[in-house]
């Protein structure tokens, strides 16, 4: 198994899990209870999404469209509620 995609949040690996197993590529989030441990912080470096070595490439390709899409999401959020008003009130994330 290879990293696929290192998560920020276990939200984000498991968006991206969903997304290889949709495109058929088997798809397995490690270090999804590590969470618990470190409790409200980031899970950065603690929650990856691996792929079998032969699927790696055709799952970068999917990683790939998975952030664009995250990408596109945070902007159309920062169009609708305004940059300046993009505090607590609105919905938020960050891509990885």
């Amino acid at each position: 198994m290879r990293i696929a995609y290192r998560a920020e949040t276990l939200i984000d690996a498991h968006l991206v899990k969903d997304a290889l197993e949709s495109a058929e590529i088997p798809a397995f989030v490690a270090g999804e209870y590590l969470t618990g441990a470190v409790g409200n912080l980031p899970a950065l470096d603690y929650v990856a999404v691996l792929v079998p070595e032969a699927s790696l490439p055709a799952a970068m390709a999917v990683v790939r469209e998975v952030e664009r899409e995250l990408i596109d999401a945070r902007l159309a959020l920062d169009e609708q509620y305004g940059e300046e008003q993009a505090g607590d009130d609105a919905p938020s994330f960050m891509p990885a």
